[in-house]
């Protein structure tokens, strides 16, 4: 057990830096086993301390969030799609990280890294939002310190726990890690398995945006409907599109006040969102269905599809 734990204590800021810089870059690898087995070995050890850890694991946060920070202000929604399908949680999608920033804006950074979606993409968000540079590293940093600095703590506090798991693995010699290789294995599995069950939920006849033009250019007039955030709609929107809010859903649904004239919109309704996977619109074409609506579709390709297809696009005051 002791040359385990020397090993740990002498190699544990590489191992700390590389896992913290590997999952804030994407990748499905969770970091907070790694800081509390360190975190637990600093306490046993002197050989490095846990402020060392805290400090490392900071670093490695700010490298990785600040290239997607400046990628996302760069490339805008593209980074954010591409987080999204990066990251294996199946509550991840652009519309709910949107709605979390616009509401707290850069303090959000504080606890990002605690919610399972959010801090995956945040970061990208914020360069995409203009946040400003200083204050953008000011909270993020402020993030990562608590972050690391619970999981650091939880292995200090209950170290002998740690110890005796170790002691244990070691023990078992390689079965030990096939057994840790496993585990992780079966996390991955696992995150991957909610992501494919939440996209089967999202399966429903889709309408292309060529279709939707010529039903606009035959002077058709389909209800669409537009379910982006307040700062996604700042690009402009879909000619003719109306706005839900689908963490309101119920009250911006009273809000459209449909005539009796209008009633025959309820048979042709087309909802469209910036997610991956067309989420949001499915999720709020799901609704919309319940509420009454007859024949209501998502966009596929969203609103993204639609622009690079040539088609126009209508500011929004």
């Amino acid at each position: 057990m002791d040359a385990l734990l020397s090993l740990v204590a002498n190699y544990g800021l590489w191992l700390v830096f590389f896992n913290v810089l590997a999952l804030q870059l994407g990748l499905p690898l969770p970091a907070y086993p790694t800081l509390i087995v360190v975190g637990a070995a600093a306490a046993a050890s002197s050989a490095t301390a846990a402020p060392q850890v805290v400090a490392v694991a900071v670093a490695a946060c700010l490298i990785a969030d600040a290239i997607w920070y400046a990628a996302g202000g760069r490339y805008g929604r593209k980074v954010l799609r591409l987080m999204c399908r990066l990251s294996l949680s199946p509550d991840t999608c652009v519309r709910q990280t949107e709605t979390l920033y616009e509401r707290w804006g850069a303090p959000s950074l504080l606890v990002a890294k605690f919610i399972p979606g959010f801090g995956a993409v945040a970061t990208s968000m914020a360069g995409l939002a203009r946040t400003p540079l200083p204050s953008f590293l000011f909270f993020d940093a402020l993030g990562a310190l608590l972050w690391s600095g619970v999981a650091v703590l939880l292995g200090w506090l209950f170290r002998d726990a740690v110890v005796e798991v170790i002691a244990v693995f070691e023990a078992a010699g390689r079965w030990g890690l096939i057994g840790l290789g496993s585990a992780l294995l079966l996390y991955v599995a696992i995150k991957a398995l909610q992501r494919h069950r939440l996209i089967r939920t999202l399966r429903m006849a889709r309408v292309d945006v060529d279709e939707l033009a010529d039903m606009l250019q035959r002077g058709e007039r389909p209800l669409i409907v537009d379910v982006r955030s307040t700062t996604s709609r700042k690009e402009g929107a879909i000619p003719g599109a109306i706005w839900i809010d689908n963490q309101s859903f119920d009250a911006s649904l009273r809000a459209l006040n449909l005539s009796a004239e209008d009633e025959r919109l309820r048979n042709d309704v087309i909802v469209y969102c910036a997610c991956p996977n067309e989420a949001s619109a499915t999720v709020v074409a799901q609704k919309l269905m319940r509420a009454g609506f007859k024949h209501v579709r998502p966009l596929g390709g969203g609103i993204e599809a639609w622009t690079a297809s040539g088609y126009a696009i209508q500011q929004n005051d």
